[in-house]
């Protein structure tokens, strides 16, 4: 998502982590931005989330702490990363390995997010990176449908459809393929071979959209799970802004015969400083702006955002008993 801005450079990756001024969230202020706080216990048990990305560090990035949130109160969680990130960098952070070295290294840091995330499997699509644009967008979308069909997911996670500024195309075509996939999974006549497998209809209900410049009608406090999504950055070494460059850091500095307080005494206190410190500076700054610590912002679309008021409901608040 950001990795071009945090790979320049060690000395330069203190300032690049800084929130870019000309891509500004959207919002229509905040009295009509719905805050989604920590809930008490597990209010969401028996739902499935299933948290899609184009590349292994787009959920590190942009929403582990919702994912981590939403499988703390309940949710059974699945991670989806549609390429093999074979254009990625190879393990050591930037250095330019062989195709395979960047696809195995990238798995391994996939298989680790979705373990400190609490998701039940990670599942890959194995597209090439950077190539989506070539593939059928039928042929994702009937992918897609098998598995909310199989794991009956109620709510999704993903790169935002109908976002501004974004250059990416294979964040646009897993957004496309999971928009259009999340209700024709619920229609009887979509692929309906899959149904001779034992599957059944099955419809996203609830959508988390994020993006490079979101359109934000959600505001999740993730003050509780910063932990947890400063080790899937750490963890995603390979292709992430972060990896290890507080320790990297560390050890330059040492060579210069100096040292940073927050960086501490070993390698792992380092990495995890430097990435709430800079790499959390995002969530920390948007977190400011609507009264908490941390925060993710999305475009959420909740249950018949489409389909305009309920004919039930309707009956229900004006049906009058008959004479």
């Amino acid at each position: 998502m950001l990795r071009r801005c945090f790979l320049t450079s060690i000395a330069a990756g203190a300032a690049c982590a800084r929130p870019a001024k000309a891509q500004q969230p959207r919002d229509s202020g905040q009295a009509n931005v719905f805050i989604e706080r920590p809930a008490a216990g597990q209010p969401h048990k028996g739902k499935v989330l299933l948290a899609l990305q184009a590349h292994s560090d787009d959920i590190p990035l942009s929403s582990a702490g919702t994912v981590a949130k939403l499988i703390e109160e309940g949710y059974t969680g699945y991670l989806l990363r549609a390429t093999n990130d074979d254009m990625g960098d190879a393990p050591g952070l930037g250095t330019l390995g062989t195709i395979g070295e960047n696809v195995l290294g990238n798995e391994r840091d996939n298989n680790e997010v979705a373990r400190i995330l609490g998701c039940q499997r990670a599942f890959d699509l194995n597209y090439s990176n950077h190539r989506m644009a070539d593939v059928s967008l039928n042929e994702l979308i009937g992918r897609l449908i098998l598995l909310i069909r199989a794991l009956k997911v109620d709510t999704v996670m993903c790169w935002d459809p109908w976002a501004h500024d974004e250059e990416n195309p294979d964040h646009y075509m897993i957004a496309r393929g999971v928009e259009a996939a999340s209700w024709m999974a619920g229609r009887a006549h979509d692929f309906p071979e899959q149904f001779a497998a034992g599957l059944k209809p099955y419809a996203v209900t609830d959508k988390y959209y994020f993006a490079r410049r979101p359109e934000i009608t959600r505001i999740v406090d993730v003050s509780r799970q910063i932990d947890k999504k400063v080790d899937c950055n750490r963890a995603n070494a390979a292709k992430g802004p972060a990896g290890h460059l507080g320790s990297r850091l560390r050890a330059d500095l040492a060579r210069q015969g100096k040292k940073l307080p927050l960086l501490g005494d070993d390698d792992v206190t380092a990495d995890r400083n430097y990435i709430k410190e800079f790499v959390m500076s995002r969530s920390r700054e948007l977190g400011k702006r609507y009264g908490v610590e941390y925060a993710e912002a999305f475009h959420y679309i909740g249950p018949g955002a489409s389909r305009g008021p309920s004919i039930d409901d309707y009956i229900k608040r004006n049906a009058v008993p008959l004479k």
